[in-house]
């Protein structure tokens, strides 16, 4: 069964090594949108980048670094993304934070008579 709707692709970029309230920042990201009830996360490592500072970050073997690019990944509603989003506002300190208008489509498979989960949507 296919599933479509229009939903907000929101990428936050950040440092590997950006923390908050003891924890990585990526990681409290994940898990507040998991608290939030958000559709889902996904984390996101780069190999090589840079941001604002102009600063590179690598994983090269000849230079070692530890704050490597990361992109937080999350899609659902325009209104729980921009509420979402809005809670961040004092979290992250430095980073970049886009949307994008999404088009969905969600695969399962067909659902067994008499289980409900197959007609509903994220």
């Amino acid at each position: 069964m296919k599933i479509e709707s229009e939903a907000t692709l929101l990428r936050i970029f950040l440092g590997e090594s950006d923390r908050h309230e003891g924890m990585a920042l990526y990681r409290w990201i994940v898990r507040r949108a998991r608290r939030e009830g958000l559709a889902g996360a996904t984390v996101l490592r780069g190999i090589e980048g840079f941001g604002a500072h102009s600063r590179l970050h690598t994983a090269s073997i000849l230079r070692l670094s530890e704050d490597l690019p990361i992109v937080v990944e999350i899609v659902d509603s325009t209104e729980k993304i921009e509420r979402f989003l809005a809670s961040l506002d004092d979290v992250i300190h430095e980073g970049l934070a886009t949307l994008e208008r999404a088009h969905v489509r969600i695969y399962r498979a067909q659902a067994e008579p008499g289980d409900d989960r197959g007609d509903r949507s994220p």
